[in-house]
């Protein structure tokens, strides 16, 4: 009966993230228990999503009355769709408080922040020690409020504080890798991530791969398949009643490894160079003029961001792709985007 479904909303269904993490939501064997809806801008890919037993809620995050509702009618969130949009965030907890005084029976919010939370302000001159563990609760909350993604977490933890909802926050790091599945194939899911191809479209424009400062810094790395696997395995512990951290101890980093960034604008000048698109194998330091014309979204590119997996791996999340798969990945993604952006 329909009733015995868990009813799920779903945020980000037609994003990089979200996009992997609902194609192995429909290939898992409880998918016949859940009620799915996701909320898509779109009536063409809703009609998509409906052809895959998937209910679909044509709309905008921003409709803060419509995001509360369908989260008041939800056991479960898992939000995929914007880390830093803080009014659809609030909209949802009040949506949930809603369905926690209808049934007694806290909902869970399993939210996506990111590692860009850790950030520092080395612009590439320098790396860091410091290395964030998600197992130790209270390194996490030493982190300022001010930092990027924190209000978001903060108004997320303080909600699980509060009793009515369970939280479960995911960040991924530096993710990678051309995303492949049935909705990519049916033209639903964007396939490609925000973070290498800005670095790629910066390199194009100028002739010539470019590095923030020395690209000292060094980030974490994940392969979207992978970090799409912590969503599940969380998802499948709360379902499983292993009462999997939350609140101030659900914080899951994503990350198998980690580079410096030299490594990654170096793979890429030397890619566009190759390619006859790029004047030197080398890459030569960003101008401020280019950093602020091509990262303002990529703020993290020049800072360091450390971290340790370990509350997903305590689960069970059991990696294997690694710093040498992305950097090799790079290949594919550039010639992806001269594929995409033929140039002139």
């Amino acid at each position: 009966m329909e009733s015995t479904k868990t009813n799920i909303l779903f945020t980000g269904a037609t994003g990089y993230i979200g996009g992997s993490v609902l194609a192995k939501l429909l290939g898992s064997a409880r998918f016949p228990t859940f009620n799915i809806t996701a909320i898509v801008r779109s009536e063409e890919k809703a009609e998509k999503l409906r052809s895959l037993n998937v209910n679909a809620a044509v709309g905008s995050l921003s409709d803060q009355a419509f995001v509360e509702r369908l989260a008041s009618e939800s056991d479960i969130v898992i939000s995929t769709a914007d880390a830093d949009n803080y009014d659809a965030a609030l909209a949802t907890l009040r949506g949930l408080k809603k369905r926690y005084e209808a049934t007694n029976v806290p909902p869970i919010f399993i939210h996506t922040s990111g590692t860009g939370v850790l950030t520092d302000n080395a612009f590439g001159m320098y790396s860091t020690e410091t290395i964030y563990d998600d197992l130790n609760a209270e390194q996490i909350e030493s982190l300022a409020p001010t930092q990027p993604h924190r209000n978001v977490d903060l108004e997320l933890v303080n909600a699980d504080t509060e009793g009515y909802v369970r939280t479960y926050i995911i960040l991924p790091s530096t993710i990678y890798g051309i995303a492949e599945n049935k909705l990519v194939d049916m033209g639903i899911q964007n396939a490609y991530s925000i973070q290498i191809p800005g670095v790629i479209k910066a390199g194009l424009d100028r002739g010539q791969g470019g590095v923030f400062g020395e690209g000292k810094n060094i980030w974490p790395n994940v392969h979207v398949d992978e970090v799409a696997d912590i969503y599940i395995l969380v998802l499948e512990a709360i379902l499983s009643k292993k009462n999997p951290g939350h609140g101030r101890e659900g914080f899951y980093f994503g990350e198998n490894g980690e580079h410096t960034l030299y490594d990654v604008y170096k793979r890429v000048s030397e890619i566009l160079f190759d390619l006859g698109v790029g004047k030197s194998p080398e890459p030569t330091s960003f101008s401020q003029e280019e950093i602020d014309k091509y990262f303002l979204r990529l703020f993290g590119l020049g800072s360091n961001s450390r971290c340790r997996a370990n509350r997903a791996r305590a689960l069970g999340w059991k990696p294997v792709k690694t710093t040498e798969d992305f950097i090799n990945s790079l290949d594919a993604e550039v010639r992806a985007f001269l594929k995409q952006h033929p140039r002139e």
